[in-house]
């Protein structure tokens, strides 16, 4: 790549503002909050181990995070390959972020990780650690898409 074509690349960066930040953030939570919800919920239904049940809301969060940023560019008419690298490479520093932050708040807060379904410690404890989680994302988001890279990259799919 020559000089010019590399100058062009960077002048074409979608500004780092922290409300498009704070959207790639809400939109990686959600895909986020679905995998770790069904994934604590159908490992704790069957009576699985943490560890495991963890591992599962782990995937499950990957794999929702990626599917909702796939179908938006799958929308706007992107070849699926080529839409599946679109996301791979928008999300996963993000949701593995996320999930650090989550899981970490969970395995970390006192007798969280033995709550059930029913305990309300073990919503409250996965309200707090998603909410950690948004507020420790956002920054990585805006950093990310100030460098023309994470979210910036679904960004000029949807215009």
């Amino acid at each position: 790549m020559d000089h010019q074509t590399h100058a062009h690349q960077h002048t074409h960066a979608p500004a780092a503002d922290w409300p498009m930040a704070v959207q790639a953030t809400l939109h990686c939570l959600t895909g986020c909050a679905i995998g770790e919800v069904l994934g604590m919920v159908v490992g704790t239904a069957l009576g699985w181990g943490n560890l495991p049940t963890m591992v599962l809301a782990i995937v499950l969060a990957f794999f929702f995070g990626y599917s909702l940023t796939l179908r938006g560019v799958l929308k706007a008419g992107v070849g699926f390959r080529t839409a599946v690298r679109v996301a791979l490479a928008a999300d996963t520093l993000s949701i593995a972020v996320m999930e650090l932050i989550d899981n970490g708040v969970i395995a970390l807060w006192p007798d969280a990780m033995d709550a059930h379904l029913g305990d309300p410690l073990f919503w409250s404890t996965l309200a707090i650690s998603l909410a950690a989680a948004f507020v420790i994302t956002t920054p990585v988001n805006k950093w990310t898409i100030g460098r023309g890279k994470g979210h910036a990259v679904v960004h000029q799919y949807h215009h």
